[in-house]
């Protein structure tokens, strides 16, 4: 497949999840991919795994809720590939899973908002001039169906999540005009192991059997596959949020 060849395409969260699916999906179709995420060597897994497949890829360690780092991140990308074509920003946590509002801690939250919500704020504000320079191209913000189409197991989580969605939405009516296409994703219940966590968790609270739970989950490639879609240009007639399993 070559779909995104000659292609620059920035993935988020790349060290697992559904990141480190859709950085390999992109590579797969031709695209020269930056895999960013904090976790240095989930980054170093990814490119090696990405060029064993015969792909190409850089990795670059970064914090998405740390503007000085995020503007540096871009700066790095464009001496390295001088374009990108799109974004995948799908770096995220969870945590304060089945903790009551009541009992949630502040410092919960603030993490959770500010790696969720103002990362998906960052990343767009410093990818935005590349993507630019380029005449347009693609900006694909992982949210979720937590906060979007019903509630979630933490309340940060959820709320975050749902900002995200807010935030393509303003996003997509802004930058039409600049030949910006952007898209929420919102995924469903992945065996990402974010969300494994979470339903170990909620199984052991609950007494369910964690292992039916799991089998119940979606597989992350087939997500990843959806995003490497939407970043070609088999996908500019599509607008809007997107819904998967």
């Amino acid at each position: 497949m070559s779909r995104l060849k000659d292609r620059v395409i920035v993935v988020t969260g790349g060290a697992s999840g559904i990141g480190r699916a859709a950085a390999a999906c992109c590579a797969r179709e031709g695209a020269r991919v930056a895999v960013v995420d904090l976790d240095e060597k989930g980054v170093e897994g990814c490119v090696m795994g990405i060029e064993e497949d015969g792909g190409q890829a850089s990795g670059f360690c970064v914090d998405v809720q740390d503007e000085r780092r995020v503007r540096r991140l871009f700066d790095e990308i464009g001496q390295e590939y001088t374009q990108i074509d799109g974004l995948v920003h799908a770096a995220g946590i969870l945590e304060g899973v089945l903790v009551p509002i009541d009992e949630f801690e502040e410092l919960t939250w603030d993490r959770v908002i500010d790696i969720n919500l103002k990362g998906s704020f960052l990343m767009s504000k410093y990818s935005v001039p590349l993507l630019e320079k380029m005449g347009g191209g693609v900006l694909v913000l992982v949210s979720s169906v937590a906060g979007v189409k019903g509630g979630s197991s933490s309340v940060a989580y959820g709320s975050s999540k749902g900002g995200v969605h807010g935030l393509s939405l303003v996003l997509a009516s802004q930058l039409a005009g600049r030949n910006i296409r952007v898209h929420a994703v919102c995924p469903g219940a992945l065996a990402t192991p974010l969300k494994l966590r979470q339903v170990e968790k909620s199984a052991k609270a609950s007494g369910k059997d964690f292992e039916a739970a799991k089998r119940a989950l979606g597989d992350p490639a087939g997500v990843g596959r959806v995003l490497a879609w939407l970043v070609s240009d088999e996908a500019e007639y599509v607008r809007g949020t997107i819904f998967t399993r």
